[in-house]
């Protein structure tokens, strides 16, 4: 997938440069994002888009030495799903 990126959001754009799928994760500190949506249109659900967006964020936070705290339910069941990430997590008080 040809994720878009800018400093708080990944998406996917259709072929018309439509957002079709999302994460937002604005900064909560220099080293601390808050994941706070993840949102996929209809048309790409079960495809694994949510999915990819996190693991691509997962990899974006690591490569940049960034921590996350996830607020959005589907971050939180992400991450729990994979416990590998789990060092990326800090506790939401923090």
């Amino acid at each position: 997938m040809d994720f878009k990126k800018s400093s708080d959001r990944i998406w996917l754009e259709d072929a018309q440069g439509k957002e079709i799928a999302f994460v937002s994760f604005p900064a909560r500190t220099e080293q601390t994002v808050e994941i706070d949506h993840t949102v996929v249109d209809g048309s790409l659900r079960g495809q694994g888009v949510a999915g990819a967006l996190l693991e691509t964020l997962a990899q974006d936070l690591r490569d940049q030495g960034k921590t996350a705290v996830a607020t959005c339910s589907y971050a939180v069941k992400w991450f729990d799903q994979h416990p590998e990430q789990a060092d990326l997590l800090v506790d939401p008080k923090a």
